[in-house]
């Protein structure tokens, strides 16, 4: 099966997916699908350039979507260490506002 069938190299696709994953996000808060969203932004943004790497990328499914992983895991790990961890997210409640 040609990749080109699937439409695995469309530029277009890559980005609606990029945009379909940050609408997620909005949806569900919490920098779950946002490393995701940027990685499928990025690979389109590879294969609409062109050049060298869209063509070594176009050529294969398998390495095309180890890119992907690869650049979402390290949006994922840029977004962590720029935005952080959340510490103290329990809140313990030592005062009733009732009791005056």
């Amino acid at each position: 099966m040609d990749i080109v069938a699937f439409g695995w190299d469309a530029w277009w696709a890559w980005m609606a997916a990029g945009l379909a994953l940050a609408i997620f996000e909005v949806l569900a808060p919490g920098f779950i699908f946002l490393g995701f969203a940027i990685g499928a932004g990025v690979v389109g943004v590879i294969l609409l350039i062109g050049g060298g790497v869209a063509a070594w990328l176009s050529g294969s499914v398998a390495l095309l979507l180890v890119v992907f992983a690869a650049l979402s895991l390290i949006a994922w790990l840029v977004l962590r260490r720029v935005v952080g961890v959340r510490t103290n997210q329990t809140r313990y409640v030592d005062r009733d506002i009732n009791d005056d």
